[in-house]
C-alpha cells in the first residue's frame, strides 16, 4: 500500500509507560531540613560584594570524588577531572567515555586471577559536587555524579576532611541523588532552602561547586529563565522531568551536583548541565530547582523510590496545523495520541484526540506542563482534568494509578498490500508481523496498525515527519487494524488535500497532518 504525512511534531509521553529507577537503599525517615518560603528582596540599591553570600553557603557545599572496582591491566581514561561528566561530554562534543578501543574492551572481558580469587583494583572514576541539606548529613547531588560507582569519597569544605557516603537511593528521570555522610560525628553545617516557586527573571543566582577537581568556586549571574525543557534527561526507555532554572552564572565541568544560590544564600536549585557548541561556557546553565529536588529527596527517604502518579496517556504538543484540524483557538494544551487500555484516563473517558488544558487546577500549556503535574502528584489522588474534545470544554475526574511499566502480548500477521492514492503517496505497508517487531523495534503492546516498509522521500507524508518502521494506527482518526483497512481508508481520500493521521514509532504515539504539496 503507498500512502504519505506531514511535519514531525515533538512527542512527549505522560508518566505511564516508564518507571523510574528505584532507589538503592531504603530509608524510612525524612530529612529534617531547612526551608525559608519568603522570596528574595528585591529592593533596589548598590551590591559592592557577593562575600557574604560566599562565606554563609561554602561550607554546606562539598566535593565528591567516585571510584570503581576495575581489573589490572585497565588503562586508566580519565583525563582533567570534571570531564568525565557525561552531560559535559555531550555539550562539549567530547566522544563518550564508553567509545574504547577493541584491546581495551578485550582486556576488560580477560578475568585475572589470584589464588583463585579475581584481582580488582581502584580507579578514581570521576569528580563532582554535592550540598549537604540536613544537619544529619544528608546531601543532594545529580545521579550521573555517583552513578557506577563502587565508593563514595566526600571532602568538606570546612576541615577539608575526607568521609565515606552511601548512596541512600536515587531517580534518573530527575538526575537526583541522596547521599549520606558515614563516620562523621556531630552536626554539619546544612543550606537552607528557598521556595524556587518564587524565584523571577532577573533575580541573581550565584552558583558554588567545584569545576575541574578544583577546590570551591564561586560565580556570580542571573536568573536567564524557569521552566527549561531541553530533552538532555529522556532516552528511548524513559521521560524525563525537566523543569530547570537556566542562568548565565560561570557552570563548569565538576560542578554538577553543586549549589545554585540566592543573593540571601538560600539554595533555589542544583547545578546538573551546561550548553556550549564550542567547549567553552557560553553563560547557558541549568539547575534542578530546589522545590524538585526536595520533593524528590522526600520520596526517596520516605518511601525507599521515587512514587509518581499516572495518568495512562500519550501526548505530543499542538502547532498551528493540528490545532486548526482540531477545531482548537490556540496551540495550548497537551493532545492526546495514545490511551493506554485499563488506564485511569481510559476508566475516566478521556479518548484519543482530546487535548488536556489543565489538571487540577493547573493550567496546562503543553506537554512539559501535564508530565511534571502529573508526576508530581500521589497514586490514588483524585484529580479533575480539563480537556476540550471537537472544541467542547469537558471535565473529568480522575483517580491517578502509580506509573509502572506495562505491556501486553500480541503478534498479528498478514500480507503486504499496496495502493496509490493522491496526497497519501508514496508510502509502502504491511501487516505487522514478528519479523517486523523484531527489525523495527516494536512493542508488543502494540496490538493494531500497519508497518512503514518503504517511504518515498520526495512525499508528501516523508515531508510530514513519516518514517520506515513507524506504524500507522489512524486514517483520519480511523482506526487501521490491518493492511486491508489502510488500503480501504486511502482510497476514500484519493481528493482530500490533507489526512490526519496518527502514527507510532517504537511505540511513542504522535498525530501527523499530510498535506498535499
Amino acid at each position: 500500500m503507498k500512502l504519505d504525512f506531514s511535519r514531525l511534531a515533538r512527542l512527549c509521553l505522560i508518566p505511564c509507560l516508564v518507571a523510574p529507577l528505584a532507589a538503592q537503599t531504603v530509608e524510612k525517615e525524612k530529612a529534617p531540613v531547612t526551608v525559608d518560603p519568603a522570596p528574595v528582596s528585591r529592593q533596589a540599591g548598590v551590591i559592592t560584594t557577593f562575600a557574604p553570600v560566599a562565606e554563609k553557603v561554602a561550607p554546606s557545599v562539598v566535593q565528591i570524588a567516585t571510584s570503581k572496582n576495575v581489573r589490572p591491566g585497565a588503562r586508566n581514561r580519565r583525563g582533567m577531572p570534571g570531564l568525565d561528566d557525561p552531560f559535559f561530554r555531550r555539550f562539549f562534543g567530547l566522544p563518550d567515555q564508553d567509545e574504547d578501543d577493541q584491546s581495551q574492551q578485550e582486556e576488560q572481558r580477560q578475568p585475572r586471577r589470584r589464588g583463585g580469587k579475581e584481582m580488582l583494583r581502584k580507579e578514581a572514576y570521576g569528580l563532582g559536587s554535592g550540598v549537604i541539606v540536613s544537619s544529619e548529613g544528608h546531601i543532594l547531588t545529580n545521579n550521573h555524579v555517583i552513578e557506577g560507582a563502587d565508593d563514595i569519597i566526600v571532602t568538606l569544605a570546612g576541615d577539608k576532611k575526607e568521609y565515606k557516603a552511601k548512596k541512600v537511593g536515587t531517580d534518573a528521570p530527575t538526575d537526583l541523588a541522596v547521599l549520606k555522610l558515614e563516620g562523621k560525628e556531630g552536626a554539619v553545617p546544612a543550606i537552607t532552602f528557598a521556595d524556587s516557586d518564587k524565584l523571577k527573571v532577573g533575580d541573581f543566582a550565584i552558583a558554588v561547586g567545584n569545576p575541574f577537581g578544583l577546590t570551591q568556586t564561586v560565580t556570580m549571574g542571573i536568573i536567564s529563565a524557569t521552566g527549561r525543557h531541553v530533552g538532555i534527561l529522556e532516552t528511548e526507555k524513559r521521560s524525563g522531568y525537566e523543569d530547570f532554572i537556566q542562568t548565565d552564572a560561570s557552570i563548569n565541568p565538576g560542578n554538577s551536583g553543586g549549589a545554585l544560590v540566592d543573593i540571601e544564600g538560600r539554595l533555589i536549585g542544583i547545578n546538573t548541565a551546561i550548553f556550549s557548541r564550542t567547549g567553552t561556557n557560553l553563560g547557558i546553565g541549568f539547575a534542578v530547582p530546589a522545590n524538585l529536588a526536595r520533593s524528590i529527596m522526600d520520596g526517596i527517604l520516605k518511601n525507599g523510590r521515587v512514587v509518581r502518579g499516572y495518568l495512562g496517556v500519550g501526548i505530543q504538543p499542538l502547532d498551528e496545523t493540528l490545532s486548526d484540524r482540531f477545531k482548537l483557538k490556540s496551540t495550548d494544551g497537551a493532545l492526546v495520541n495514545m490511551v493506554e487500555s485499563n488506564s485511569p484516563a481510559d476508566k475516566a473517558g478521556i479518548k484519543v484526540g482530546d487535548v488536556i488544558t489543565e489538571v487540577a487546577g493547573k493550567k496546562v500549556e503543553g506537554p512539559t506542563e501535564l508530565r511534571m503535574a502529573v508526576g508530581s502528584m500521589m497514586p490514588g489522588q483524585k484529580v479533575d482534568v480539563k480537556y476540550l474534545r471537537a472544541g467542547q470544554e469537558k471535565t473529568a475526574q480522575v483517580e491517578l494509578g502509580e506509573l509502572a511499566n506495562k505491556g501486553i502480548a500480541s503478534s498479528p500477521t498478514g500480507k503486504p498490500e499496496s495502493t496509490d492514492p493522491d496526497v497519501l503517496d508514496g508510502v509502502t505497508v504491511n501487516n505487522i508481523d514478528a519479523e517486523s517487531r523484531k527489525k523495527f523495534g516494536i512493542p508488543e503492546n502494540v496490538k493494531a496498525g500497519v508497518v512503514v516498509t518503504e517511504i518515498d522521500q520526495d512525499s508528501p507524508c516523508f515531508d510530514a515527519g513519516l518514517r520506515v518502521g513507524d506504524v500507522i494506527h489512524e486514517i483520519e482518526q480511523t482506526p487501521v487494524k490491518n493492511a486491508d483497512d489502510a488500503v480501504a481508508l486511502s482510497e476514500k481520500l484519493k481528493k482530500e488535500k490533507q489526512v490526519l493521521l496518527r502514527v507510532s514509532t517504537r511505540g511513542a504515539s504522535r498525530f501527523l497532518v499530510v498535506k498535499e504539496g
